[in-house]
Order: structure tokens, then sequence, then C-alpha cells
């Protein structure tokens, strides 16, 4: 039995998955009945859900697009979802032909399509690692196959943290990460927040709940202590839709994700 054939064996489609969902939100096929009855829900009670969830798509590629022109090389993903293109590793590769890509996730539907993340240019790699976001040593060490940490890496935590409260080692998580990264090193973060539309944001979060999935809403502020210690690249913590926008908006009305990237300090001058 291969990979993908015993990932396919250990898809639970009798609950809704997060992946899932926002892949229907993305009008994407990889998603099932359960899936798509969540997504319905929190269409009707929030009809720019599906436009938040392009918001932040496209937040990721113009954030990864920024970084491989500025010259970083290397992308760790962790989170990845279901392959959505372009993919990361598209962009980067566009880009910088020669980047190194490493995906992570532990979700047995992500891992029934990975090779789909395996597809990158000749010069370049790219890198499916099956692991638990909350398990940083182990991403790590197995990123380091492919890595090399003593120069930077773009650390991309997208769309994650809002399934990670900070009982359950939100921070901790961000912190072992970028303790391992080198100087120059980046971390690109979006997480929902309750902002803007904090009635809607609360219904959302109830319907989740509801079916079975846990989120977490956190304010500007909140989202700030991720980054102490970096310097943020301008504007710095905003909504993703109007982070370095280069499109018109996708509709009307606010999109409830705090988008932002930050930098790890390289040695200064005394």
């Amino acid at each position: 039995m291969t990979g993908t054939e015993a990932a396919a064996q250990h898809i639970d489609t009798s609950r809704p998955h997060p992946a899932r969902v926002y892949d229907w939100f993305l009008g994407g096929k990889d998603n099932y009945p359960v899936d798509e009855e969540l997504g319905r829900r929190i269409h009707a009670i929030d009809a720019g859900a599906g436009r938040a969830a392009r918001a932040n798509r496209a937040f990721m590629r113009r954030a990864v697009r920024t970084l491989a022109e500025d010259g970083v090389r290397q992308f760790l993903d962790i989170g990845t979802g279901i392959p959505t293109e372009p993919n990361l590793h598209q962009i980067a590769q566009s880009a910088a032909p020669d980047a190194r890509v490493v995906y992570v996730d532990n979700d047995p539907i992500v891992l029934a399509h990975a090779n789909a993340l395996l597809r990158g240019t000749p010069e370049g790699v790219t890198e499916y690692v099956q692991a638990d976001a909350r398990d940083p040593g182990t991403i790590l060490e197995r990123a380091a196959a492919v890595m090399d940490f003593g120069r930077p890496v773009a650390l991309s935590l997208v769309a994650l943290l809002h399934f990670v409260a900070d009982e359950d080692g939100a921070h901790d998580l961000v912190a072992t990460l970028l303790a391992a990264l080198a100087p120059g090193s980046c971390l690109v973060l979006s997480t929902m927040t309750a902002d803007f539309e904090p009635e809607n944001v609360r219904r959302g979060i109830a319907a989740y709940a509801a079916g079975g999935v846990t989120l977490v809403a956190r304010s500007r502020d909140e989202v700030g202590t991720f980054f102490e210690g970096l310097d943020l690249l301008p504007p710095g913590i905003t909504s993703v839709s109007d982070w370095r926008p280069e499109d018109r908006p996708d509709g009307d009305g606010p999109v409830s994700l705090y988008g932002a990237v930050g930098r790890k300090p390289t040695g200064r001058p005394a």
C-alpha cells in the first residue's frame, strides 16, 4: 500500500475539517458534503468568509514573492493545507528558481495530495514533511535534511495559529521555530481576529465549535506578541487585504484576518 492510499483510508469524512472547509471556500474540489455544509453555514453568518479565504491566499502570495525577490531562498511552510495553485513553491521559485521549500502538515488528506506539492523547478527543491505543527522539534529535525539553518529561512504560519490556543503552546511553538533560524530569517503569519467584525466572528467560531473545530480570535496587540524581537516589514500588522495590496479588493467589507511579516534582526554595529 502506498502512503497516499494509506492516507486516504484514514480520512474522516464524517466530521468537517478546517483544511477541507478552506478548500471549499477557495472553490476547490477536495472536500466532502460535511465540509460544504459547514462552509455554507458560515457563509450564511458571514457572506465575506470566502472573500477572506481568498484574501488570505493572496497575502501569502505577495509575502512570499516579496521575500524571494529580497533574496530569501528557503521557505518552511507549516500547516500547508490542501494544495491550491499557485502553491507557495511556485511563487517562490518563479522569483528564485533555486529556492528550497519544505511543506509541513499532519493531515492525511494533505498527504494524499502531497505529490502536487513536489513539482518544483529543476534548480530548486520541494519536499513534504509529515509532522504535527505542535511538534517543532520534529519539524526542525526533518527540515534540516533539506535546509541550511545557518542561512535565512522564511517561516510561513499562514492561517494556522487560530487553531492553536495560547494555553496549548502557540507562543512556545513560534519561539522554538524562530530560535532555530538564522538572523535575516522572516516570519510570515496570518491569523483570525474579532477586531473588525466581533459579532460575525463570534458566530463563526460557534459554528466551527459545533462542527468540533476550535478557533481562537486574537486582537492586534495579541498578534503583535508573536513578532516580539522581530523587525516588522511595512505596513506592519494589518488586515491581510491591506498588506501591500496589488489588486482591486475582492468585494466590500473588512477581512477578519491579521497578516504581517517580521524579520529576525541581523547583527548591528554598536
